[in-house]
């Protein structure tokens, strides 16, 4: 069977250094294109991912980093079920520029590819969707997730299918589990971007 290409599906895929990433995205967030597109190609990951995440999550009240927040797709969906207490962080000015008013806590511009500036278990859980994916951010960030989340936190993310052994999540998922970081609740394909016919590996985890 042939293995499946999907690394040219979007013109974004192409794309490895962060000013070029970043560029792509200042000009796909013009006239909200960015947001008509992920309906068009019925981007469902947000939704996928928070339906996920409820099924462990002991509170709505608990305190979540939605780590690569982009336009606040998962933000709404968290909203939806009912959690508010959720701070938001992406690394593109323009795309932080299109959540909706009062969605976060607060917003913040980081890189995930970098040590990130919050304390050790600040939060009870983060969810990050459609950041694990080409050029953008590295399984490494995953070393990161688990230091900030409390003892018994959730760590919800997605990764593409396409990067998922070439970017050695796999490994990393494996090597925190074996080194008792963390707890893998859930891990299967899952659908993506429909449109595209692009799946992704939907993962969450318990923080040890």
């Amino acid at each position: 069977m042939n293995k499946k290409n999907i690394d040219n599906t979007i013109p974004i895929y192409r794309l490895t250094s962060k000013k070029k990433i970043i560029e792509y995205y200042d000009k796909w967030v013009i006239k909200n294109k960015y947001n008509k597109d992920m309906i068009d190609w019925n981007y469902v990951a947000p939704k996928n991912s928070v339906d996920l995440f409820c099924k462990y999550a002991i509170s709505k009240k608990i305190k979540i980093l939605d780590a690569g927040c982009g336009t606040g797709l998962v933000g709404i969906e968290l909203i939806k079920k009912n959690f508010s207490n959720i701070i938001g962080v992406d690394f593109s000015t323009s795309m932080l520029e299109l959540v909706p008013k009062n969605l976060y806590k607060f917003l913040d511009i980081v890189d995930l590819n970098k040590s990130l500036n919050f304390k050790n278990k600040s939060f009870d859980a983060v969810i990050c969707v459609g950041t694990f994916t080409y050029g953008h951010v590295r399984a490494d960030a995953l070393n990161e997730f688990t230091r900030i989340v409390k003892k018994k936190g959730l760590i919800c993310f997605t990764v593409n299918e396409g990067i998922y052994i070439k970017y050695k999540f796999d490994n990393k998922i494996n090597e925190l589990s074996k080194n008792k970081i963390w707890k893998v609740l859930d891990l299967f394909k899952s659908k993506y971007i429909v449109n595209k016919n692009v799946q992704s590996w939907l993962c969450i985890a318990e923080v040890l």
